[in-house]
């Protein structure tokens, strides 16, 4: 049987496989390679997205490492504009800036390349999950920090009860939604 085109018949939660105790104890992960290699519900995921991010009118799109790489890569060929990386230090070749951050469980840091921004460009932050919010603001702040205009934030996943929305300060569209 043949999927509409636009595929709005697919429930994209059918495709995030729920691991619980991973990492550690207690967590429940939502693995979302079980959606990556589904054509149908990839494809869909990527079309949601762009439909998501399009209004935004992005010139790049900032994915954080490093499953946000691959929502944001081919949403950005789909969308015709740019993509940068955020990344952990260390792996960005030139000049780099960083910002360092507290997370609940301690902290940590991202950088972008010096030059990767041009002042006033438009972005769209793009991530798989979008938990407590504490990356996701980073990447904000940073990308502020070299000179960007942060349009908005889309993520694959938010979840609700950790709240993450309330420390972002630009609209935020996330394509799926889980309580906890």
């Amino acid at each position: 049987m043949a999927m509409p085109l636009d595929g709005e018949a697919i429930d994209l939660r059918q495709h995030i496989r729920g691991i619980p105790d991973f990492p550690k104890p207690g967590i429940l992960f939502y693995d979302i390679s079980t959606l990556l290699r589904n054509a149908d519900a990839w494809q869909v995921a990527v079309g949601r997205l762009a439909r998501a991010v399009a209004p935004a009118r992005p010139d790049l799109l900032a994915g954080v490492e490093s499953r946000g790489f691959l929502m944001a890569a081919p949403l950005a060929s789909k969308l015709g504009c740019g993509f940068l990386m955020l990344r952990k230090p260390g792996k960005l070749p030139g000049e780099t800036v960083s910002l360092s951050y507290d997370l609940e469980y301690g902290s940590d840091s991202l950088q972008i390349q010096a030059d990767a921004i041009r002042p006033g460009q438009r972005v769209v932050v793009v991530d798989d999950l979008l938990a407590t919010g504490g990356t996701l603001a980073a990447s904000v702040a940073l990308l502020r920090k070299v000179g960007a205009e942060v349009a908005a934030v889309a993520v694959l996943i938010e979840l609700l009860s950790l709240r993450g929305r309330e420390r972002l300060d630009v609209p935020v569209s996330a394509l799926v939604t889980y309580e906890s």
